[in-house]
C-alpha cells in the first residue's frame, strides 16, 4: 500500500472547522463557507485530498460505501 492509498483523515476526524461544519455547527459552517470561497470548491490542501479520495467536497459527508471512518 502506498501513501496515496491511505484515506486522508485530517479533514474527516481532526479539522475543527470541517468536522464541526459537517456536524451542523453554524459558526464552523460559516468559517468553512468562507474557506471554500477563498480556496475554491475543494477547500484547503486537506480538503482537496479528501475530495480526491472520497469524491465529495469538505462540506459533504463521505459516501456510505466507505463505511464509518
Amino acid at each position: 500500500m502506498t501513501v496515496n492509498d491511505k484515506p486522508p483523515i485530517f479533514c474527516e476526524k481532526y479539522c475543527i472547522v470541517c468536522k464541526g461544519a459537517r456536524a451542523g455547527n453554524s459558526i464552523c459552517k460559516a468559517i468553512q463557507d468562507l474557506e471554500l470561497k477563498i480556496c475554491g470548491k475543494n477547500g484547503c490542501i486537506w480538503g482537496k485530498a479528501r475530495t480526491k479520495f472520497y469524491g465529495v467536497t469538505p462540506d459533504q459527508k463521505i459516501p456510505e460505501k466507505y463505511g464509518k471512518q
